[in-house]
């Protein structure tokens, strides 16, 4: 960190000034004045302020695609975790792609089941009923490699970095495929189980150490050091 650069800490309701806000219910105004709605960093720099949330949670949006597990099902639809208050819903038609009152295989539920993770896009959400998914776009469906961990919705941007330098270290150093959604959830497809592990690690690693600086470098020696241990 510069002279000309400065970081602090700010609570839900303090009023801040800043030229870059992340996306969701972070800042709103009040009387005229921007305040914050969760804690998190004003980092203040020459050519921007913005604001780093250290905590919130995922709301949903229109046309957001999102990785949902999905936990139980009706009996014409699958019920999704989407990683927030607000609970997602899978017609069993949208799944296979047909009409409503088409033609459905004889135990549609054997195709995704609970526990399953799913690539989905968000067609519909008030607010007032839960959020309606559909899976019917290119790379969206059922998730049937690699892993999916989930991190605080807040760290996404982080995560990503700025101008996607971040998320540019991470498959540079591991290999690995990186599909970084929204809603706080990330799908890795490595080449194998070290390179997978050191990916899991590195990206708890950035989680846990959002609010510092340097973090790019030091996640790039980390997964160096960790590639030199286990020969990978």
């Amino acid at each position: 960190m510069t002279s000309e650069s400065k970081r602090y800490v700010v609570v839900p309701g303090e009023k801040v000034s800043v030229t870059k806000a992340p996306e969701g219910p972070y800042i709103y105004e009040f009387q005229g004045e921007k305040r914050v709605s969760v804690v998190g960093l004003v980092d203040s720099k020459p050519e921007e302020t913005s604001f780093i949330p250290i905590k919130g949670f995922y709301v949903p949006r229109e046309g957001d695609v999102i990785i949902g597990l999905v936990t139980s099902h009706g009996a014409s639809n699958w019920f999704v975790d989407i990683n927030s208050p607000y609970q997602a819903v899978l017609s069993i038609y949208d799944f296979f792609g047909v009409r409503q009152g088409g033609t459905l295989p004889d135990d549609p539920f054997n195709y995704l089941h609970v526990g399953d993770f799913i690539k989905a896009r968000i067609v519909t959400f008030d607010r007032i009923r839960n959020p309606i998914l559909t899976v019917q776009d290119k790379e969206l469906g059922r998730i049937v490699n690699g892993t999916v961990i989930t991190v605080k919705p807040a760290k996404v941007p982080r995560i990503i970095g700025r101008k996607g330098s971040m998320l540019e270290t991470l498959r540079q150093g591991t290999g690995c495929d990186f599909f970084v959604a929204v809603n706080g959830r990330i799908h890795i497809v490595c080449a194998n189980e070290a390179l997978q592990e050191i990916a899991v690690m590195a990206i708890e690693m950035i989680e846990s150490q959002s609010h510092t600086t340097g973090l790019t470098e030091r996640v790039k020696r980390f997964i160096e050091e960790e590639r030199k241990v286990r020969g990978v």
